[in-house]
């Protein structure tokens, strides 16, 4: 438990500034367009992760065991008849339970809701594999209670049925992609996450975050705690810094309704605090699901100009949601949780969102469900959430509770999971070691408690 201040000068650990500018663009989208259509996007995922799917199925299905090796069918609308053999497409899944873009936006006065709280899947799924020729249904008890979700690219084994449908007997997916060589450091660095301040108007800066911020910056807790903030080398916030108030619908003559002061306020008393936590260390900061940015993934970096006393400072960076950065040799992969969220729904047994996370970086892509659920940006060249490098930290922000697993991979690759609590309920955040990638809640609750 954190107690009363001491009087404690420790120096700081420091780690080389820039080392994660390689991996900074890798979200970024620049001038926007959305006059294109989603489908291209669809295809350009197929075509990239077809080969590592079919590379693991060739490996599963066709050189071990099989009296007769299972050959690939190159297009799905090929298959025939009952001889066994394996497809490659993109998962569609029709359900009723699917939110309707149109119905949300009728019903809630022409302004999109993304909050959306039921499951997707249920005893009336149709799930379909598709690709360029067209798609075919999936049927088997290998799919009733396989976790996809729409998006996902797959290789189904099987044969066809006389109603024209396509039995699975097993599936394969693209597997984790390559991992990048770690140097573990030599002694205990840590990186604080943090995610869901989610300051308000009436709120904007609470006791906790105050806190927080003295935590951080090495003058709050016992002298147990402040050496090992002295460790920090870095802050992360992992999105909903703020909630905006709700804008008013529709024109409305009201001056209360129409001032925007209070926001401009809050902003104000948000890059004060966020400038105390700069001014100690580098800090990282990526847009969420509530803070003023484009509600399409990848959420492209907040404006420097919400954060006059922060940008003064050479270690602050405002990124993309989701973002790769390089730490002290480790490579991070944070996300905000929006598209963790969205996984949720598609749950089957109850699968905890460690457990989602994990499964993405063996689809090899960590937001399948978008665009169909999810709402994304039309990329037309290229699909930026498909995983090239498997990191060695997957983080994800404002989740319901601290929770950590690990992904491995079949060529030695391990990544592990860390679910990050909002700091608003949980009043806590998460201590990341760079040695051990061993990860510590922090209560910063009990400070407010002395």
């Amino acid at each position: 438990m954190l107690a009363m201040d001491y009087d404690l000068k420790v120096p700081r650990t420091r780690v080389t500034a820039g080392e994660s500018e390689k991996y900074l663009t890798e979200f970024k989208i620049g001038r926007r367009h959305y006059t294109q259509q989603y489908n291209k996007l669809y295809y350009k995922r197929l075509e990239t992760l077809k080969p590592f799917v079919q590379t693991h199925a060739q490996h599963k299905w066709e050189k071990q065991g099989h009296k007769q090796p299972i050959r690939l069918t190159q297009k799905v609308l090929n298959v025939e008849g009952p001889e066994p053999t394996y497809i490659i497409g993109s998962i569609f899944i029709d359900t009723p339970q699917k939110p309707s873009t149109l119905e949300q936006v009728e019903k809630t006065h022409w302004i999109s809701d993304t909050d959306f709280t039921g499951k997707y899947r249920g005893p009336e799924d149709a799930l379909y594999l598709e690709d360029e020729s067209g798609r075919i249904r999936l049927v088997g008890r290998a799919i009733e209670e396989l976790l996809v979700t729409s998006g996902v690219i797959m290789a189904a084994m099987g044969s066809e049925t006389a109603d024209g449908d396509f039995d699975v007997v097993d599936v394969c997916f693209a597997g984790m992609a390559p991992q990048p060589q770690r140097q573990p450091s030599a002694e205990d660095k840590y990186v604080a996450l943090v995610s869901g301040l989610s300051a308000t108007v009436e709120s904007p800066v609470t006791l906790e975050m105050q806190l927080l911020a003295e935590y951080l910056a090495g003058t709050a807790g016992s002298e147990e705690d402040q050496r090992r903030s002295a460790q920090i080398v870095q802050t992360v916030v992992v999105g909903q810094t703020v909630e905006l108030p709700e804008p008013p619908l529709g024109h409305t003559e009201d001056a209360k309704a129409n001032d925007r002061k209070p926001v401009q306020q809050l902003l104000a008393a948000v890059d004060a605090f966020l400038a105390d936590i700069a001014a100690a260390m580098p800090l990282t900061l990526l847009p969420g699901k509530s803070d003023p940015a484009d509600i399409s993934m990848p959420q492209q970096p907040l404006h420097p100009s919400l954060f006059a006393h922060c940008k003064q400072y050479s270690g602050f960076q405002t990124v993309t949601n989701p973002a790769y950065f390089e730490v002290d040799g480790t490579l991070v992969l944070a996300s905000a949780g929006q598209n963790v969220d969205d996984l949720c729904h598609y749950a089957v047994h109850d699968e905890t969102p460690c457990q989602l996370a994990a499964r993405t970086l063996q689809w090899r892509h960590i937001a399948p469900s978008g665009p169909d659920t999810l709402w994304g940006y039309p990329f037309t060249d290229h699909d930026p959430f498909v995983v090239r490098n498997t990191p060695h930290v997957y983080v994800v922000g404002n989740q319901p509770k601290f929770d950590m697993c690990a992904a491995e991979g079949t060529d030695g690759q391990i990544s592990q999971m860390v679910m990050v609590p909002g700091f608003r309920q949980s009043r806590s955040i998460v201590l990341l070691n760079l040695r051990t990638l061993e990860c510590t809640q922090v209560h910063i609750g009990a400070l407010a408690a002395n």
